[in-house]
């Protein structure tokens, strides 16, 4: 009797736990090789809007530790700064660009919930990014791409080859990577 009940109980614990691991596997946002809980808890914030802008002129201002929902333009009527890193342009693309501030120097994390080019302008010219991932089921976010955020001065970012005109748009300082 208690031999049935053990088998059972194990029959029992082994199917919950195989149901968790469906679920688990099920969330395409569980498989990025660093820890995104912060841009994760931020993508399910309330966003702040923005229009974003169409010429290097006009970018409303972002800082690190928001979520923003732009709306993007039709990217043949943006003017960015430098030709943009993606040489194929999408024609019925989005883009725009915003001003980031951020208040100290390090490797910074933007993230978008979709397929985009995202490009940063310092001094004229595009930073290499430092690394970047993506997951194609998750949108909270979608694509991640870091880059080494020198000085405190005011930085560009460009988006481009959006396939909607509104996304959501985070930036986060990157926690320190253990080895």
């Amino acid at each position: 009797m208690a031999s049935t009940r053990n088998s059972a109980l194990a029959l029992v614990l082994g199917l919950l736990m195989g149901g968790a691991a469906v679920a688990a596997s099920a969330d395409g946002c569980l498989d990025f090789k660093w820890d995104v809980s912060k841009e994760r808890a931020l993508f399910a914030a309330t966003p702040s809007a923005l229009q974003a802008g169409k010429d290097p002129m006009s970018p409303p201002a972002v800082v690190p530790n928001r979520l923003y929902s732009l709306q993007l333009s039709a990217q043949d009527q943006v003017t960015f700064k430098v030709s943009p890193k993606e040489k194929k342009m999408a024609a019925a693309g989005y883009g725009g660009l915003a001003t980031l501030n951020i208040s100290a120097p390090g490797v910074y994390r933007i993230a978008m919930d979709v397929p985009s080019w995202i490009d940063v302008v310092a001094d004229g010219a595009l930073l290499k990014a430092t690394d970047f991932q993506g997951q194609h089921e998750c949108s909270a976010p979608h694509k991640i791409v870091e880059f080494e955020l020198a000085g405190t001065r005011p930085l560009l970012l460009q988006l481009s080859n959006a396939g909607k005109d509104k996304v959501l748009l985070t930036v986060t300082p990157a926690p320190q990577r253990k080895f």
